[in-house]
């Protein structure tokens, strides 16, 4: 038995005899340069985490400050970086906090916001890194992710909505065949009158879904929004942060800050990491990797580009003008054009239009039927 090993025993039982506590404690590092708030304001919020959390034991890198709290010194956030890694890989961390971080191609993370209308917990899928260069691909990945994330954390059949943004409908087509096929997923219903599992604004401020799907950038501008709305902006100080990068294969569990993340957001990302761990987060990442790639996960992916129409170099006759009356949703913004454009060659006069939940079709009354059999062909 060696050293360490004895003194992770006396720490143990020294917890007990003080506290009634007898567990291994979940070891998770803060790097504490960086932040336009100055490395104190990051010590501070580990010094909260370390006092309100017995499960966890804090420990910083980079700067000590005036904490007592055990550091690796380094003068450079890149320095902090080297150093967090070596002790993620060695398994001297459980996790690790930290900022201005690059990910490989693949991994992204999915941030835990509290939203303002209920108060409730949401999960940002995603808010940094890339998952996929194809913006569809990369949006599909991340509900993975997320709901990877939100099993970690005890939730045991996550509620998935997706955004109203670019892409939204060729996101909900691909996993709802994703579902048909095997991928155990399940989806929210958006709380305005005409439900559906895209969601709009009205459902990210009730948190109406367990996971948002979003892309990257839209999912950081909602993470930013949601933390200082209360502060003007300059101080991030509600919410767990940019959470944890996911991705098949990635093995180190790093969650994210922004440099105007304030002392209780950096307290509060130390209580994700740690919630992470006891959830097992690799250990259903792999089982939820396995489960996607049954159902034929690079199959979809690979269809997806192959049902996108052709963009015709030639110019399409406009059918007669019609009076438009009806609305056929559950169009993609990319692909409106090119369904107009399908309607009018099949002889069928339309307009596109953005409705309440998103662009839309119009038709007159007497074609609706034919122009819905025409778009379901496609």
């Amino acid at each position: 038995m060696n050293k360490k090993v004895i003194a992770e025993i006396f720490n143990q039982m020294a917890d007990f005899v003080e506290k009634g506590e007898y567990s291994k404690k979940i070891r998770v590092g803060i790097t504490t340069l960086g932040s336009e708030h100055g490395s104190s304001e990051i010590i501070l919020g580990a010094r909260m985490a370390q006092e309100r959390f017995s499960d966890v034991e804090v420990v910083l890198i980079g700067d000590r400050g005036d904490s007592d709290l055990k550091c690796y010194e380094a003068k450079t956030l890149e320095e902090c970086h080297k150093i967090m890694e070596d002790l993620l890989d060695r398994k001297e961390l459980d996790a690790c906090v930290t900022m201005h971080y690059n990910f490989p191609l693949g991994v992204a993370t999915v941030g835990r916001v509290v939203t303002p209308a209920k108060g409730k917990e949401l999960l940002i899928a995603t808010t940094t890194g890339t998952a996929a260069f194809d913006r569809i691909e990369a949006m599909v990945r991340n509900a993975v992710y997320g709901n990877i994330v939100a099993k970690a954390l005890g939730i045991k059949k996550p509620r998935i909505g997706i955004l109203n943004v670019d892409g939204a409908r060729q996101v909900e087509r691909i996993l709802l065949e994703l579902r048909e096929r095997g991928y155990d997923i399940d989806f929210a219903t958006s709380i305005r009158q005409d439900g559906g599992l895209i969601m709009r604004g009205n459902d990210l401020l009730s948190a109406s879904c367990d996971v948002m799907v979003t892309d990257t950038l839209t999912g950081n501008i909602i993470v930013k929004i949601l933390s200082a709305y209360t502060t003007g902006g300059d101080y991030e100080a509600l919410g767990y942060g940019y959470g944890p990068g996911i991705g098949e294969n990635y093995g180190r569990l790093i969650l994210i800050l922004s440099r105007a993340s304030g002392a209780p957001v950096a307290a509060n990302a130390i209580r994700f990491a740690a919630d992470l761990v006891k959830g097992n987060i690799f250990e259903i990442a792999s089982k939820e990797f396995e489960l996607v790639r049954k159902a034929g996960f690079d199959d979809v992916i690979k269809g997806l580009k192959g049902k996108e129409i052709e963009k015709k170099q030639i110019s399409v006759k406009i059918p007669e003008k019609k009076p438009v009356t009806e609305e056929i949703s559950g169009i993609d913004v990319l692909e409106l054009e090119d369904m107009v454009k399908l309607l009018w060659e099949n002889g069928i006069y339309a307009e596109s239009g953005m409705g309440c939940t998103g662009p839309v079709i119009l038709v007159s009354k007497e074609d609706y039927e034919k122009a819905l059999e025409v778009l379901n062909r496609r």
